[in-house]
């Protein structure tokens, strides 16, 4: 019982000292309150990033993984000779990896050109920048991810007979057409060549920065080959069975080893990489950002929590006399560093709850005003206004305990 008086009796002091010197108390606290900002927006970023990431796994399938003459990840510069000189893949080596991989169920072979821009266009209206690529009818199989918002993908008699048919992302058909509806037996220029729309995207689920827009424009493997006979890059699509995912793709790299002659001891010479690993990836970005940002926020937090303790240091000198008294009447030290203590805490516990609220607020903000995804997860709010606490609890030690040991006969003289 007596505890809980003291509690409640040093937590109104504490109160009414930020009362009364709110301006003071709000330039102490503002570092912890950008340290707490700091911690809730990385945090809501990252979650976002992460929802948005397991939304585009479920989307492009589980069992699904990809191979390229590159290393995939993230480059900076120029790639490194060595994989300049590798060869590409090719349609024979899907063909291989389909008939020799039991675990497999399904390949699909996309190549795409880079060298030149491409426009698709119609009447009027012009998009460029469109993601170009040929492929077989089998690849919305691999790649789940395909679904279609309107009319079809083009079929393999299509594209045995190569023919001038082509499947637009939805952006795409927003742009050119009224209606998506309206894009579907209409002829687009794609390079300045004639194809008949014959189906749209559905925009994919997720998406990152831009990436979320859906310039696909998509055409019959042998279609492309015509147009772009030599200048192309390929990527292998690989489904395997529910379940067998390492399988399949211990299967298909050693049949592309064999296939391209890679000796025993040597590296792979292409790249696989599973949406999981993907995955993985992503998060060791964001993992390295995210470190890089609570570091600068827990430089905000150490100079909000000096900023603290000099504000302390200053409130027990000028309440020396009022610390005497205190003590003349029967306040135990522990009485003193308990009340300072709370004044602490109660400064920093201020400090993050606004930094929570502001933070919280521009992660809120970040989806209505741009197309990343951001949420806030109560154990961060619960985290940050716990780490702003304790950072009153920490650096007011030493104020406390400088206020419990003044004399009190000296405390009474003090002017």
């Amino acid at each position: 019982m007596e505890m809980r008086q003291d509690f409640r009796e040093n937590l109104g002091l504490a109160i009414d000292t930020v009362r009364e010197h709110k301006f003071r108390s709000f330039l102490a606290v503002l570092g912890v309150t950008i340290g707490v900002m700091l911690i809730i927006l990385v945090v809501g970023l990252v979650e976002g990033f992460r929802t948005t990431v397991q939304d585009e796994i479920t989307a492009n399938g589980v069992n699904t993984a990809w191979a390229w003459r590159f290393n995939q990840g993230p480059t900076v510069g120029r790639r490194p000779k060595e994989e300049r000189l590798r060869k590409p893949l090719t349609i024979e080596d899907g063909q291989a990896v389909q008939q020799l991989c039991p675990a497999v169920k399904q390949t699909t072979i996309a190549i795409y050109e880079w060298t030149v821009p491409h426009n698709v266009r119609y009447q009027k209206n012009e998009v460029q920048g469109g993601e170009f690529r040929g492929t077989f009818a089998s690849y919305p199989e691999v790649d789940s991810s395909e679904a279609m918002k309107a009319g079809r993908f083009f079929t393999e008699a299509e594209n045995q007979h190569k023919e001038n048919v082509v499947v637009i992302g939805e952006d795409v058909a927003t742009a050119l057409f009224p209606t998506i509806d309206d894009a579907l037996g209409k002829e687009v220029l794609v390079d300045g060549s004639n194809f008949l729309v014959v189906g749209v995207f559905e925009k994919p689920i997720g998406g990152i920065g831009t990436n979320d827009q859906d310039r696909r424009v998509v055409i019959p493997y042998y279609t492309f080959t015509k147009i772009y006979p030599a200048s192309f890059e390929v990527f292998l699509g690989i489904l395997s069975y529910p379940g067998t995912l390492d399988t399949a793709v211990d299967q298909a790299r050693e049949v592309l080893r064999r296939r391209r002659n890679v000796p025993y001891e040597k590296p792979d010479d292409f790249s696989m990489q599973t949406n999981a690993e993907a995955v993985q990836q992503f998060n060791q970005i964001i993992g390295g950002v995210a470190l890089v940002v609570v570091v600068l926020s827990s430089i905000g937090l150490l100079i909000g929590g000096i900023g603290v303790m000099n504000i302390m240091l200053v409130s027990v000198t000028e309440r020396t006399r009022e610390i005497g008294v205190r003590k003349a009447i029967g306040a135990r030290s522990r009485d003193i560093t308990w009340q300072f203590l709370f004044e602490a805490m109660t400064l920093t516990g201020t400090g993050g709850i606004l930094g929570i609220l502001v933070g919280c607020g521009i992660v809120l903000l970040i989806p209505v005003v741009s197309s990343l995804k951001a949420v806030i997860p109560m154990w961060a709010v619960f985290i940050g206004f716990g780490v702003s606490v304790s950072i009153g609890l920490i650096f007011g030690v030493w104020p406390a305990t400088k206020a419990a040991r003044l004399n009190p006969v000296e405390a009474l003289r003090y002017e």
